[in-house]
């Protein structure tokens, strides 16, 4: 079913006032991440120079007034309540998932099999299984030309962009260490209601997923390496909580997923990586730090201060040796060509509209898209032997190639 009276969003011009060719986009889901990928696409054409026009064509969600009005509020131009019938129009070329991991396979396999582009947040999948599967659809896909990509915004930072940027350049030598901390406290509170992320149906983990996702991904291409082994320990603190909808005191439903998990790892390259997620670290709203050490220097980012990125250069003498910050807003850093002038920070939501910029690049020059299913895939093995390592309580877990 659809609906169409939702108001047009306006066509998208480049910056200089040129009309590029139009892709239209679909987006299934509405909640927290389809708002913010909703302002990528809203903003993308205002700020940088296309080579496609995202056009808003229709968001889709169950719920037919709830659809109606977050069409309406976030600037899709119509609204369908079945994500089939969104994947069916032929003025669609590429499917925007922002749904529940239980439902990322289907979807995405079925637009890619309708010929369709397809950008799914992360993690990739609930199991490696279902992962795999939607690897070898993009795969087929990609023969014909579709392309995929896996939401991992935080490679969209400008500073760490500039510490890939600075890895891949030999600025840290030879790496011996990544760390990344990713720690929230919104589910401190035991009266928090049993939400989807809490039950593995839905969310297919807890923090490990959520944000460990994050954080594996961010290690593995800032050095440039992939994760090879695991050991790992996850705990789930508050094993029940209240159904949604019920009074205090009324009925408490299992928790079925993690609270935290903290891991240790070698990458391939034989660096060594410590991970630790936590969704009721009290006082930690959305902390994600990251830490790189090398044989000539180390880099240093936390998402707090993200137009900072901290550098040691080790070749220094010891009289001027230490962490200098450099403030990332300098057009010629990662994507600031586009923006404000030198010191004018950027925020969270520019990266869904460095991403939107990232991915119609690619479709417009048909090179390959980063970060792939298959690099979502890889991501889904190691989250995976995590939970085999702390079930096992083992000392080490290979990761599978593939």
């Amino acid at each position: 079913m659809s609906d169409d009276t939702a108001p047009a969003p306006a066509p998208a011009h480049s910056r200089q006032g040129g009309s590029a060719p139009p892709l239209g986009v679909g987006m299934v889901g509405y909640a927290f991440m389809g708002a913010a990928h909703s302002q990528g696409w809203r903003t993308v054409g205002r700020v940088f120079d296309l080579p496609l026009a995202p056009a808003m064509t229709a968001v889709c969600g169950r719920d037919p007034e709830a659809v109606r009005a977050a069409a309406g509020k976030l600037g899709w131009a119509a609204a369908e309540t079945d994500w089939r019938a969104l994947i069916a129009r032929s003025d669609i070329q590429l499917v925007d998932i922002c749904t529940p991991g239980e439902s990322h396979a289907e979807i995405a396999v079925a637009a890619l099999e309708a010929g369709k582009h397809v950008l799914c947040e992360k993690p990739l999948a609930n199991s490696v299984a279902e992962a795999e599967a939607m690897a070898t659809a993009a795969q087929a896909a990609r023969e014909r030309g579709q392309l995929t990509m896996v939401g991992f915004n935080y490679r969209r930072t400008p500073a760490l962009a500039l510490a890939r940027r600075m890895v891949a350049e030999g600025r840290l030598g030879e790496l011996r260490h990544v760390r990344v901390h990713y720690l929230q406290d919104w589910l401190v509170d035991p009266a928090f209601p049993l939400a989807w992320r809490l039950r593995r149906e839905a969310a297919g983990s807890g923090a490990l997923g959520d944000l460990g996702a994050h954080a594996v991904d961010i290690a593995q291409h800032l050095a440039g390496s992939p994760v090879a082994g695991i050991s790992a320990q996850t705990e789930t603190f508050v094993t029940e909580r209240p159904l949604p909808g019920e009074a205090p005191g009324g009925a408490l439903g299992a928790v079925t997923v993690d609270d935290a998990a903290i891991f240790n790892g070698r990458l391939q390259s034989g660096a060594l990586a410590s991970f630790e997620v936590s969704r009721v670290a009290s006082g930690r709203k959305n902390a994600l730090r990251v830490e790189l050490n090398g044989t000539l220097g180390s880099l240093e980012f936390d998402l707090e201060r993200l137009n900072e990125l901290h550098f040691h250069d080790h070749t220094d003498t010891a009289s001027e040796s230490g962490f200098r910050r450099i403030l990332v807003t300098e057009g010629e850093h990662p994507y600031l060509e586009a923006w404000w002038p030198p010191g004018h920070g950027l925020g969270y939501e520019h990266t869904f509209v460095h991403q939107a910029r990232d991915l119609l690049h690619a479709i417009a020059t048909g090179t390959d898209a980063e970060p792939s299913f298959a690099d979502g895939l890889q991501v889904q093995r190691v989250l995976a032997a995590v939970e085999e390592s702390a079930a096992k309580q083992s000392t080490c877990v290979t990761v599978d190639a593939g």
